[in-house]
């Protein structure tokens, strides 16, 4: 099992940079509950090395760094630079409401109108996201491997592939229907599987969502929410559900994350501050 951890940064007493720098812009990552100044390194998006540090309304606190007024095209450096941050707020205590990757202000005072008008939606979804992580888990098997399991356990399947090997004038329709008897064993087997992985980490989560897998070696893309205080359960859980398919199935696991799949709101960026 592959498990990427949140990276270890500890979180220095720094002063905002100045934004005096009127070709400069605000990047923010995301929103955090907190009436008290923060700053977390110099870990900006971009090349400078840019101090992150808040801007606040109220008990909300939006997560930035000075940067550039440019489209930031998502690299892996740049994607790579936006999750860290995050996953500093995290190792920090905080709960995160992720922010969008590439979102740009012109200033300060327009983040703090941003989050005034967007108040009250902010407030509902840290309220409810309070304390909670969100963990990844992909899975994927050898399909060939797979397949000469079903074929050594299917006798119908076993049977079929025999008699059109040995005959020199197999129909189509033979091999119409073992194509379809292979399939549906297959799709039936990853069933199998996706449903008991679900079964066996469902205590350890508060909610799940299911994502697209993506290409044939993938059977499972999925997000779970889970309690921080109950992070380690559910590591050791996924850890369990890992060693019971060894061999079999390839589980990489990541985070903690901010709750992305998890935060359904909409938020409305009219005041063309935003870039």
């Amino acid at each position: 099992m592959e498990t990427t951890p949140a990276s270890e940064t500890s979180t220095p007493a720094v002063t905002p940079p100045p934004t005096t720098d009127v070709e400069d812009g605000i990047y923010v990552y995301s929103i955090i509950e907190s009436t008290e100044p923060r700053a977390f390194g110099k870990l900006g998006i971009g090349a400078r090395g840019d101090n992150v540090y808040t801007v606040h309304y109220k008990d909300l606190a939006a997560v930035v760094s000075r940067t550039p007024l440019v489209v930031y095209d998502p690299t892996r450096e740049h994607a790579l630079a936006h999750a860290h941050v995050n996953e500093v707020i995290i190792e920090e205590g905080f709960t995160p409401v992720p922010m969008s990757f590439g979102t740009l202000f012109k200033t300060e005072k327009d983040i703090v109108e941003f989050l005034e008008d967007t108040y009250s939606d902010l407030r509902d979804v840290l309220v409810k996201m309070k304390d909670k992580l969100e963990f990844g888990l992909r899975v994927n098997w050898d399909r060939e491997e797979v397949l000469a399991d079903i074929e050594r356990e299917d006798e119908g399947i076993r049977r079929l592939k025999e008699e059109i090997s040995k005959s020199q004038q197999s129909t189509y329709f033979a091999r119409m229907q073992l194509g379809r008897l292979v399939e549906q064993a297959l799709g039936e087997r990853s069933d199998a599987y996706v449903r008991d992985i679900y079964e066996y980490l469902r205590d350890g989560a508060i909610a799940s969502r299911s994502n697209k897998p993506i290409g044939d070696k993938m059977i499972m893309s999925a997000a779970f929410l889970v309690e921080r205080d109950r992070a380690d359960i559910f590591d050791q859980k996924v850890t369990e559900i890992a060693e019971r398919y060894e061999g079999k199935l390839s589980f990489r696991y990541t985070g903690p994350w901010p709750p992305h799949n998890f935060v359904t709101i909409r938020l409305q960026l009219e005041r063309s501050a935003v870039v």
